[in-house]
């Protein structure tokens, strides 16, 4: 039993400290999930906002090109430069537009151009057929580089900036680029290979020490990326969001395994699981007969035999059981073992007979009758063949055990007594129940022939079997001197180690066909009374 419990107790505290362990866990993996995606989302944000800003930029030059370009206004003459000087002040995206013919820069909103200055290799088209110049130095101004975006014969210049012109910490950084990775303007620094290369997976996530978002929309995509660490500040919060939810889940496990560990570990526990593994079998006792030594039947003794093979002895769960109720279903179960182990033998010897022992609890609502009932009927067995062994705490409401009994031994089943005479008022009980036999107690066959002072109740137990017509069992015979002394006083049938220890039922049955063997069969299933 200690080995059982010890592997129960080893096996809870596994069981909490996994059930403890996994909630933590989980909140802790959800918190920096949830952490990384908010983070995410924050950086998904950015990008879109960058992207909303170079499209309103190049949306923004577009219109003064449209414009220019719808103008009437004789080319580079003043009311053409006048245009383009109006355009550069309330266009903000705009820092400059210049007027080209046949390739070659002619004048700009500053005034007319002299030299030869050609028009810069284009990059790329957008898709609404704007050609840009990512990086052009001013001719006129020589200011810092520039980016060109021509249409028709008209092209101006926007500040780099303008196009992620959008609030970002020093620790986010953002690379702007069109569709084929081109790279139009970062801000922060970004790692332009970095960008390139995730903009080519269009996803967002992890990679080494930085986490980035990549959104992509009309011809332009952007990469923000910022540290891994960064995600820490926004896990504490989620952690304290979603830790006392996992502590609750884990301290509701723990309170589950402690609360089902004790009760597997309590003596009812540990009943309730052996009932419903099906771990009780049953061992028979052999019944002989005094006078022949013929084999008659056997008393059918439940054991418990937990998974491990250990055997647990039955005044150690007999009286719990008795207590709990449970005993009720260990009946049951030592029913079918009987009808499993010796269902064929009874069958091909009607003269055979097995008692079963019968609780309190049955004996006083007649429960076990239709229960016997039921299982018999689908089987070979007779009601004969089935006798009921009930002790006198079975016999409390003496009614209803009047009741019950009656019922038995109509039905067909022999009942006797057991343990007669360690109770209270057994005479009491031998008068006022319909019964067949008694059952003398181990503890008065003991005394047979060492003169002791309760020596002398065996004899009169007996005398009062006969005098009331019943027919003696004794119990716990273990020497020759014990049989002798009881057959002399005329009592039936005997049980104990001078015939046979209890047996399984493979070595019952060999058992009784070795004395079928020796001694030939019983003449019929006695009963006395009908």
């Amino acid at each position: 039993m200690q080995a059982r419990r010890s592997r129960v107790i080893v096996l809870s505290v596994v069981l909490a400290t996994v059930g403890a362990l996994i909630p933590l866990a989980v909140m802790g993996y959800a918190s920096w999930k949830l952490a990384i995606n908010k983070e995410l989302r924050v950086l998904d944000e950015a990008g879109k906002d960058a992207i909303a800003r170079a499209r309103f930029t190049f949306a923004d030059a577009r219109k003064a090109l449209v414009d220019m370009e719808a103008s009437g206004a004789a080319r580079c003459s003043p009311a053409h430069l006048a245009l383009m000087r109006t355009l550069t002040i309330n266009t903000p995206s705009v820092e400059e537009i210049g007027y080209f013919d046949n390739g070659k820069l002619k004048c700009t909103s500053w005034g007319l151009t002299e030299g030869d200055i050609g028009k810069a290799r284009v990059d790329y088209v957008t898709p609404d057929g704007v050609e840009v110049t990512l990086r052009i130095q001013p001719a006129v101004t020589h200011a810092k580089p520039m980016v060109a975006l021509h249409l028709g014969s008209h092209n101006v210049l926007v500040t780099p900036s303008r196009f992620v012109d959008v609030g970002l910490p020093p620790d986010v950084s953002l690379a702007l680029t069109n569709s084929t990775g081109l790279l139009i303007d970062g801000k922060n620094s970004p790692d332009v290979a970095f960008a390139r290369r995730h903009l080519e997976q269009k996803a967002d996530g992890i990679d080494g020490s930085d986490m980035f978002a990549t959104v992509a929309d009309g011809g332009l995509a952007a990469v923000v990326t910022e540290p891994v660490t960064k995600v820490y500040s926004r896990l504490r919060g989620e952690l304290l969001l979603l830790l006392p939810a996992g502590l609750f889940i884990a301290a509701f496990i723990v309170g589950i395994v402690v609360y089902f560990s004790r009760r597997r570990l309590s003596p009812r526990g540990e009943l309730e699981i052996g009932i419903h593994k099906r771990e009780f079998l049953v061992h028979y006792q052999p019944i002989v007969e005094l006078s022949t030594g013929v084999c008659v039947g056997a008393e059918a003794l439940v054991r418990w035999k937990w998974p491990s093979g250990t055997m647990v002895r039955p005044d150690l769960f007999i009286p719990l059981a008795e207590e709990t109720g449970l005993i009720t279903a260990i009946t049951d179960q030592v029913v079918d073992g009987v009808i499993s182990d010796l269902g064929r033998t009874l069958e091909q010897d009607r003269s055979l007979h097995v008692a079963i022992n019968i609780s309190a609890d049955d004996i006083k609502t007649g429960r076990f009758l239709d229960m016997v009932s039921l299982k018999l009927k689908k089987t070979g067995i007779r009601n004969e063949q089935i006798w009921f062994e009930a002790t006198e705490r079975g016999f409390i409401d003496i009614d209803a055990a009047r009741i019950s009994l009656d019922r038995a031994r109509k039905a067909g089943h022999s009942v006797a007594i057991d343990d007669f005479g360690t109770g209270y008022s057994s005479l009491q009980y031998l008068q006022g129940l319909p019964m067949d036999a008694l059952k003398i107690d181990k503890s008065f066959v003991d005394t047979i022939g060492k003169g002791t002072a309760t020596s002398a109740v065996t004899s009169h137990i007996i005398e009062m079997a006969k005098e009331l017509g019943l027919f003696t069992v004794a119990e716990g015979v273990e020497t020759e001197e014990q049989a002798s002394y009881l057959r002399e006083h005329g009592v039936t049938f005997g049980q104990g180690w001078l015939f046979s220890k209890p047996l399984t039922a493979a070595d019952f049955i060999k058992f009784h066909a070795a004395s079928v063997a020796r001694y030939g069969r019983a003449a019929e299933v006695i009963r006395v009374a009908a």
